[in-house]
């Protein structure tokens, strides 16, 4: 039937053993974060700690770690959801089948917000910022910060529940230039929705109301990171979701509240009113720098009675962001491709960070006269997707056609790319675009949101075989004279450390000159480390380590290569540069004592016993 809180559903989970307690008194700085990585490494339990020092306040975590987890959380409404979102997608579905989709269309109705006119748990005690708990993640973290925030705004040109934005942005709590208990800071990135309503309000001249809810039923932080199709209020989503209608009111102040929040605190941002934000260990694997970004000044934190903090740990994937992917794709389905005619599977790769890497398949269609050797369809498709919503942050694009392998799966790395590799034409079929937008927390580029994108379109028969394994007496120029087998077709290529791109410039391309004459057919992608054992240890280690630390219009060089009619080619293998850069932002490191401590929960007679 649903949870109507966040304190039934950790009941809920308990009960079914689900969940465990940390009865020690744990630290949250550092220590919080330790724990929940180290027991989402082995998919184990959510975590209810129950004795944070510094706040009277329990928490939760990894309540979304395992896919098994969050769909024992929604059993009684993934089916319906998922029928809800493919009639959004499809509403032709409803008239073809009708009984089919009734009882989701019931499920939509029943899922309105619920204005409440009295009354609210929310309402039981207040409290200050800094009586919250003060979790900080990683050692260079700037200050604590909320990591499970529902942040919501309204459209001040069209106020209320159904015109709000519902996402999950992170919140500064303390450190750097902020006042305490007066000022917290508010981080969102490019395509987010709250920056359209905070223009909105800068245009007038008005500041933007802000609640930040935490806590609550697991319905509601779930669909503050769902990419909901356009028109589908995110509060609706969440009625539909945990069978319970979105109960909110406002406050004496104007400010919306969710009711069956743990804990709310409001705010305002004023226009042109920033702070320092950051560092922050982020889901790609590295700090997110100190940047400004808005300002927001805290009017109330409400609280509910016995509530609890709900938070998690965001860093080198896997997470459990990785997990909350997993259940949006089994909810979501194949809605994307829907939106993009052509399209039949996108994958943003988890473990390169997501944003930087996408693997597409589409349909080549243009000439069904002729036998097709080469891209067309599937570049027009690749346009689409490096247009759509937070899919346009990706740097690198892989896309292939559907028609040479039906059967391929863009969720087998070392498959996807072999099928690419395979087929690939390096004269013709790297398209870059560059001075674009990326990510805000990639920091490959050359500033802040700016940097290249690039596809590697591959259709048609296969071009060579590639390589399995590094060929004997395999003697590599200096300085780039170390390699590693990584998968079929791509070698780690390990040299000096990078220095600047004027001086690398000359140094690779005199490396390439000298590289001209060896056995390449079998190798049509090299990736330039700093240590090729790291590299090819694992896919996943490639996959991050290519794709988090390049800049494709900087860092992708090739044997052989020119440029003709303002397009680049090569016709040797195509060199990505994957070494660490001067202004690359630094990779996450845990603490070696923090560590130790969590070991001592796993020992005989810790709460961790059995489990780490």
């Amino acid at each position: 039937m649903g949870y109507n809180s966040l304190a039934a559903c950790v009941a809920d989970l308990e009960k079914h053993g689900h969940l465990i307690r940390i009865k020690e008194e744990v630290d949250p700085y550092l220590e919080m974060a330790a724990i929940h990585m180290r027991v989402f490494d082995v998919a184990g339990p959510a975590l209810y700690f129950e004795n944070i020092k510094g706040s009277e306040f329990p928490a939760v975590s990894n309540l979304f770690g395992t896919l098994d987890r969050s769909k024992f959380m929604f059993r009684d409404s993934l089916g319906h959801l998922k029928k809800l979102v493919d009639v959004k997608m499809n509403p032709g579905a409803v008239l073809k089948k009708p009984f089919q989709y009734i009882g989701s269309s019931m499920t939509a109705l029943g899922a309105l917000p619920w204005k409440k006119k009295s009354g609210a748990p929310i309402l039981h005690g207040k409290t200050s910022i800094g009586k919250l708990p003060q979790i900080v993640n990683w050692p260079m973290d700037g200050g604590a910060f909320v990591t499970m925030p529902q942040v919501y705004t309204e459209d001040v040109s069209k106020p209320g529940i159904m015109q709000a934005n519902l996402g999950m942005y992170r919140i500064q709590l303390s450190g750097n230039d902020y006042i305490p208990d007066r000022e917290i800071g508010l981080h969102y990135q490019l395509h987010r929705g709250i920056g359209i309503h905070q223009t909105k309000a800068n245009a007038l001249g008005v500041p933007l109301k802000v609640s930040i809810f935490v806590g609550g039923p697991p319905a509601h932080p779930l669909s503050a990171v769902m990419p909901l199709p356009e028109g589908l209020s995110e509060m609706i989503f969440a009625g539909a979701l945990g069978n319970r209608r979105f109960r909110y009111f406002y406050d004496h102040e104007g400010f919306c509240i969710s009711a069956d929040a743990d804990f709310v605190i409001t705010g305002t941002v004023y226009p042109n009113e920033n702070k320092p934000e950051g560092p922050f260990g982020d889901h790609i694997g590295y700090y997110s720098l100190t940047h400004p970004f808005p300002l927001m000044k805290v009017h109330n934190v409400y609280h509910k009675k016995d509530p609890i903090w709900s938070f998690t740990v965001v860093g080198r994937p896997p997470q459990e962001d990785t997990s909350f992917g997993a259940l949006i794709h089994e909810i979501t389905g194949a809605a994307i491709p829907q939106e993009i005619s052509g399209l039949h599977a996108v994958n943003a790769v988890d473990a390169a960070g997501v944003h930087p890497l996408l693997f597409a398949i589409g349909s080549e269609r243009y000439t069904p006269y002729q036998t097709v050797d080469r891209p067309q369809e599937i570049l027009t498709i690749a346009n689409q997707i490096l247009g759509k919503n937070q899919l346009s942050l990706a740097k690198y694009l892989f896309i292939s056609a559907h028609e040479d392998n039906p059967k391929l799966d863009i969720y087998d790395i070392p498959g996807f790319f072999g099928h690419i590799l395979e087929r690939i034409d390096p004269t013709r079929d790297l398209h870059f675009q560059t001075n674009t937008t990326i990510d805000t927390l990639d920091y490959s580029g050359d500033g802040l949101n700016a940097g290249s994108k690039v596809v590697f379109a591959a259709a048609g028969t296969k071009k060579r075989a590639l390589a399995r394994e590094l060929p004997a007496n395999f003697d590599l120029p200096r300085p780039f004279n170390r390699a590693k087998f990584v998968i079929p077709g791509v070698l780690a290529v390990e040299g000096a450390a990078f220095t600047n791109y004027a001086d690398e410039a000359t140094l690779i391309r005199e490396w390439c000159l000298a590289a001209e004459g060896l056995a390449w057919e079998g190798f049509p992608l090299l990736v330039l480390c700093d240590d090729a054992g790291f590299t090819a240890e694992t896919v996943n280690n490639f996959v991050w380590t290519t794709f988090t630390r390049s800049n494709p219009a900087f860092d992708i060089h090739g044997i052989k290569s020119f440029t003709a009619f303002k397009h680049w080619g090569c016709e040797g293998p195509i060199i990505i540069d994957a070494r660490s850069k001067p202004h690359h932002a630094p990779a996450l490191i845990k603490d070696a004592a923090v560590e130790k401590r969590v070991d001592q929960l796993g020992a005989k007679g810790g709460s961790l016993h059995g489990i780490i």
